[in-house]
């Protein structure tokens, strides 16, 4: 494991010419400030998600934090990293949400923790190689960039709800991320939603009651998951998030090595692995699926501090935090108007963030393989493209998934096989940080400035 964590010079200070490492720490009054900082970066990202879906924002913290302990362990304290809520299972939990309630969501995303975490043990053994060749940039490109662009009328239908307060609070994340340098700028989200909020009160659209009625300590709620065999559409509908999920914790791991000058590909398995039981864990327990945090990356980046042990202790508050109803009250209260502002940008910036990995890795798209796989994909998952096939139903997530795969590669390989389409050598790391500054998984908040 690797403990207790060697102290980085003095323990006080960091010179521009070096890094606090992964196995090194500051003092730690140092160290649990800016574990809490970690805490504060992961926070507006984290609650949107149990307030969009419906699910109780103390039991997902309580369950992001839990995560984030069993990521620290089973990659051996070597890849600092906080699992929060994920943003890409809005979708699927939306529909299994309408068919079943949150006990059949929650049986979504132990299917998608479970084979994630199969995956995570293929990687481990066999190298992460195939997933290159069975994702290239292009194919994740448009696969990330559908899940955020499938959900733009859900962020329409809250906005319409309280337009004004929904302005307000967009303004407010667009003037946050322009008008603030360092940590304040990344946390533009968290700043919108504050105003967002006090907009709302002003306009008199929150209910506080629920506030004064709750403890400051007691355990969440916990939901058990119900498996339906019957529903096998809505568990093929989950399906496109474990491609998605790959893609943030193979970037994740490429980032961090990158800032931090080591080869930290030998643990992308454990990575893998690590997320998809904590995944597991979440829907066992009625808290949202979690992913590893771009907006995290950023604060090591900021800071030049990527000790783990500053991700203890984040965690360790997280978990303090879900255990505090009177917390999840708060959080519960956010209205309409301020969601709708606040998931315009999001649900913009993963769309964004999914064209990002085609920049970062110079996807050609003079090549007409590249141009349709994109196009194809895209339209199928904006327009929420909707099959029924034996009685089950198909989504634009899904159908726009399997587009991107079939279409690429079929493309490829007759191109291949009548040499129409010459192979062009992918990206360097170097030609991606050229590109994209540096290079961060594909979820919301990694496309904000670095």
């Amino acid at each position: 494991m690797g403990l207790p964590w060697k102290l980085h010079g003095d323990g006080r200070t960091v010179s521009a010419s070096t890094i606090v490492a992964p196995d090194e720490r500051l003092t730690w009054p140092r160290t649990i400030g800016l574990g809490v900082q970690h805490v504060v970066a992961m926070f507006g990202a984290t609650f949107l998600v149990p307030l969009i879906t419906g699910f109780p924002p103390s039991t997902t913290l309580l369950f992001s934090g839990i995560g984030t302990i069993l990521f620290l362990l089973v990659t051996g304290n070597r890849l600092p990293s906080y699992l929060g809520s994920s943003f890409a299972f809005l979708a699927p939990i939306g529909a299994a949400t309408e068919i079943g309630g949150i006990p059949l969501a929650l049986s979504g995303i132990i299917v998608v923790g479970a084979l994630l975490a199969v995956v995570g043990l293929v990687v481990h053994l066999a190298g992460a190689g195939w997933i290159d060749r069975l994702m290239p940039p292009v194919v994740s490109g448009a696969i990330v960039a559908l899940i955020g662009f499938n959900l733009a009328p859900a962020a329409r239908d809250n906005f319409t709800k309280a337009p004004v307060v929904a302005v307000i609070t967009l303004a407010a994340i667009v003037l946050c991320t322009v008008l603030f340098k360092g940590l304040v700028g990344r946390l533009s989200i968290v700043v919108g939603v504050v105003v967002g909020y006090a907009a709302a009160l002003v306009a008199g659209q929150v209910d506080l009651s629920a506030i004064e009625k709750a403890d400051w300590v007691g355990l969440p709620t916990f939901t058990a998951p119900a498996f339906d065999p019957s529903q096998m559409a809505v568990y093929l509908g989950f399906l496109p998030v474990v491609l998605a999920l790959v893609a943030e914790n193979v970037g994740h791991v490429k980032g961090v090595g990158q800032l931090t000058g080591r080869d930290l590909t030998p643990l992308t398995g454990r990575a893998l692995f690590a997320d998809g039981i904590s995944t597991v864990l979440a829907g066992v327990g009625g808290g949202s699926a979690t992913t590893t945090y771009g907006e995290n990356i950023g604060v090591m980046a900021a800071t030049r501090v990527f000790s783990t042990a500053a991700y203890w202790v984040a965690a360790i508050v997280a978990v303090l935090l879900g255990l505090s109803p009177k917390i999840g009250a708060v959080i519960s209260t956010v209205p309409a108007g301020v969601l709708g502002g606040a998931t315009t940008a999001l649900y913009g910036l993963i769309g964004v963030i999914g064209i990002r990995i085609w920049v970062e890795n110079r996807v050609d798209f003079a090549k007409p393989k590249n141009q349709l796989t994109a196009g194809v994909a895209l339209i199928m998952g904006i327009a929420d493209f909707t099959f029924t096939l034996g009685g089950a139903t198909f989504g634009g997530i899904i159908i726009g998934t399997i587009a991107a795969i079939v279409v690429y590669h079929l493309m490829d390989l007759i191109g291949r096989a009548r040499g129409t389409d010459p192979v062009t050598p992918p990206a360097t790391d170097d030609e991606r940080a050229a590109t994209g500054g540096v290079p961060v998984e594909p979820r919301v908040g990694a496309a904000e400035r670095d």
